[in-house]
């Protein structure tokens, strides 16, 4: 029920854009975020974003990504720029529809590589 855009092999100091696109069945979503996953490690938040535009994110991202939604299309992007090797991952959304603090959906995943 969320649809995640393809990732890439980008350079590094190149920029990427992802999408995650939510089904109609889920609406109103409360807080839509971004989280990665890199070979050996746990899965991290990257941002997150509430559907009044409060946005979160990760130290190491700061600056760099930029979260936003466009609740009319129910859909969510991350926009990354200045991209390092250490970005490389898999990335996946989430969706808390309800604002518990849960994901309630998450996207397939999708791998972004950053090497030259």
């Amino acid at each position: 029920q969320l649809q995640a855009s393809e990732g890439g092999l980008v350079q590094p100091g190149g920029s990427l854009r992802l999408s995650c696109a939510a089904s109609e069945s889920i609406f109103s979503i409360h807080v839509m975020g971004w989280y990665r996953q890199a070979p050996g490690k746990q899965r991290d938040l990257v941002a997150r974003i509430t559907i009044g535009g409060i946005t979160d994110y990760a130290a190491s991202v700061k600056g760099r990504f930029t979260i936003s939604r466009d609740n009319a299309k129910n859909t969510l992007y991350l926009q990354m720029d200045s991209l390092k090797s250490e970005d490389t991952a898999v990335y996946y959304c989430g969706a808390d529809q309800w604002g518990t603090g849960q994901n309630d959906y998450w996207g397939q995943g999708t791998l972004v590589t950053v090497s030259s």
